[in-house]
């Protein structure tokens, strides 16, 4: 199993992110880092900080050299998509095609509530998903993008320049949802990223995916899996075994959290524990 790292961008301060990407931009056994796509912390006081998920991805990518940047994941309901993808494209040009473009369907309730952001019934939001990856795609992909939905329509619609990577960045679509999300994995994803839980309920998942993916003539082995692991520096050997459950069978990258506060002290620990697995 291969490793990430996430610093949700919660409770936390820029420079003190900013000091622990660095760091782990001189640690090879990191693969990539992300944050999130949130406007109040989640799991915890939301009243309390939180940075913008892109704009300090943005940022921490110019401040790194060899790290893939990816916010785990976009909320669909947050933005337009054509003006995703056009914020995708750039990302992917300034941090010299390091992009892992992360998308979901969108699902918090009490942000929503608060910007006045529209947050539809469960049918609606993945019938807007829908349209987004295929409107993303087009947009990363094509010259122009003619697109007709229920939800979404581009006519003739450019986004230049076109990022780094072709035909576009990998995405990566997260969630274990079996009747709309897992589908979308199969038919537009690169990386799939199950959100946790145990072992079991993601080999369940994965076998569902790859049974998505032979509906539609596809390899469900050309996308990449990863699930989040949680360990806690001070007592380590719970989420080591953890992680090693995932290793065994079969996960391709383990996605850590990094709990606050960040510092590079913190990121180096954590990549000390993550090399016994």
């Amino acid at each position: 199993m291969r490793f990430a790292f996430k610093t949700s961008p919660q409770h936390t301060t820029w420079d003190d992110m900013l000091a622990t990407w660095q760091a782990a931009d001189d640690i090879e056994l990191f693969e990539s880092g992300w944050t999130f796509d949130h406007f109040y912390p989640i799991f915890s006081d939301s009243t309390g900080p939180c940075l913008e998920g892109w704009i300090s991805l943005t940022a921490l990518a110019q401040a790194t050299r060899r790290l893939r940047v990816g916010v785990l994941v976009t909320g669909n309901v947050y933005r337009h998509p054509a003006v995703l993808a056009n914020m995708a494209a750039t990302l992917d040009v300034v941090s010299h095609g390091r992009l892992e473009l992360g998308l979901g369907a969108g699902w918090n309730q009490e942000e929503c509530d608060a910007y006045g952001i529209d947050l539809p019934p469960l049918r609606e939001r993945f019938d807007r998903f829908d349209e987004a990856l295929e409107v993303i795609v087009g947009l990363l992909s094509n010259e122009t993008t003619d697109f007709a939905g229920t939800h979404y329509r581009l006519s003739a619609a450019r986004c230049e320049p076109k990022p780094v990577q072709r035909p576009h960045p990998p995405i990566c679509i997260g969630g274990s949802g079996p009747t709309r999300t897992l589908p979308a994995a199969a038919r537009w994803a690169q990386h799939w990223n199950h959100p946790g839980a145990t072992v079991e309920d993601w080999q369940a998942s994965r076998q569902v995916l790859a049974d998505a993916c032979a509906a539609i003539g596809r390899d469900v082995g050309e996308i990449t899996t990863s699930t989040h692991l949680h360990i806690e520096p001070d007592d380590p050997t719970p989420g080591v075994e953890h992680a090693k459950a995932f290793a065994d069978a079969g996960m391709d990258l383990g996605i850590a959290y990094l709990a606050t506060p960040h510092t590079p002290a913190r990121i180096e620990q954590l990549a000390e524990i993550l090399a016994t697995i």
